[in-house]
């Protein structure tokens, strides 16, 4: 059996999304940036994407901004605030648990002087809005805070940080990359300035990806050329890309509340049947606050990368953590800010469900974890076998 439980690195293009893009590689192929018939027939089809994608989005079609993906849209959302900000002395507050393309940035912004303050989590994996709340300064000029985190998927209060930053006068971003397939986006009831989005984290094609602007907020463009995106975005459009990451939206939004009640349930399957029959396994991150998709476990006395391997070999794919980091022989930070011991994170494991996941698959796993699991721990110097207890050295 053949069983992907990696839906939060990428997600397999819709059939339905594949069916709506294919005339534009070879039918509709005119750039839309041309005036003659082709361009136009193309900017008509781009142009009607880009309300879809808005009204998904309770946004206006002037404050969707087509980008190549999450990454350029949280470089684009940090780097442009900071800057378009007339502060002399520029400060940003964001988290300790945020996907790479925002931490590297703020790396990258710290050595032009940009002062960063990371706020920590709770054991479940949540910040604390009153942490953030005394973080802010006169300097401040943005507050990021990803929507749900990536690796243990834990749901942050966006709502409440977006309206104390609008009543500070703070521009406020959220990385929603691995919230948009599961949770309602409403830019107003959120209180959002800019928000990044990934097309291949809802069944849409990879390589594309939007940040929305809330009209009259001022950033700086990241991408230098054409006259594209309204001259903020040079870059020859996409149309296929866009067309697909519309009807990918569309249809994630459509099917949304039905899918999270199924893959929720299959989640809580695998979580409760991996605590009870798998000793020294643990959950990473909160129960309640949490992606419907997401479990990360943690298996004491043995290496993550040694779990995901051997699934691997039984058709199971599975992640040690981020797919953006999982060349660094480093345990995850993201496990790591919630307080567990550096050798529990060194062992955790995301399982990340998606809609053709099934109850047969997840019996499957779990059935294949506790035989690989009991097989390196026999091999473990950590831990006896005999008396069934191990102990870190």
């Amino acid at each position: 059996m053949k069983v992907y439980l990696d839906n939060s690195a990428t997600t397999a293009v819709d059939s339905r999304v594949l069916k709506e893009m294919l005339p534009y590689f070879d039918r509709i192929y005119g750039n839309p940036s041309s005036l003659h018939a082709f361009g136009r027939e193309a900017l008509k089809a781009v142009d009607e994407a880009r309300k879809t994608i808005a009204d998904c989005l309770n946004a206006k079609p002037s404050e969707i901004y087509i980008t190549s993906g999450g990454t350029e849209s949280d470089n684009w959302a940090l780097k442009g605030a900071v800057r378009a900000s007339k502060n002399k002395v520029k400060h940003i507050i964001t988290s300790k648990i945020e996907h790479p393309a925002i931490l590297e940035t703020c790396r990258e912004l710290e050595k032009d002087g940009v002062r960063v303050t990371y706020v920590g989590v709770d054991k479940d994996g949540r910040v604390s809005v009153e942490e953030i709340k005394n973080a802010v300064t006169d300097d401040t000029v943005l507050i990021s805070i990803m929507f749900a985190n990536n690796e243990m998927g834990a749901i942050q209060p966006i709502a409440e940080i977006g309206a104390f930053a609008r009543e500070e006068g703070i521009l406020f971003h959220t990385d929603a990359v691995q919230a948009i397939d599961s949770q309602e986006i409403d830019v107003d009831k959120l209180n959002l300035d800019m928000l990044s989005l990934s097309a291949h984290k809802f069944h849409g094609p990879k390589g594309i990806g939007l940040l929305y602007v809330r009209s009259g907020v001022k950033i700086d463009r990241l991408i230098a050329g054409g006259h594209q995106e309204r001259a903020k975005r040079g870059g020859t459009t996409d149309t296929p890309l866009i067309v697909g990451m519309a009807k990918a939206m569309e249809i994630s939004k459509a099917e949304r509340a039905e899918n999270n009640l199924r893959i929720a349930r299959l989640r809580d399957r695998l979580i409760d049947r991996a605590l009870a029959e798998i000793p020294y396994c643990y959950l990473n991150g909160g129960r309640e606050h949490r992606l419907p998709n997401n479990a990360n476990l943690s298996f004491g006395f043995i290496e993550g990368e040694s779990i995901l391997f051997t699934l691997d070999l039984e058709g199971i794919a599975v992640s040690s953590g981020s797919a953006c980091s999982s060349g660094s022989l480093e345990p995850s930070h993201v496990i790591l800010a919630l307080g567990t011991p550096v050798e529990l994170a060194h062992s955790s494991i995301r399982f990340s469900l998606g809609r053709e996941t099934t109850e047969e698959e997840i019996d499957y796993t779990v059935e294949v974890l506790k035989k690989t699991v009991e097989r390196l721990r026999a091999i473990s110097p950590l831990f006896n076998m005999e008396k069934g207890t191990g102990s870190y050295v």
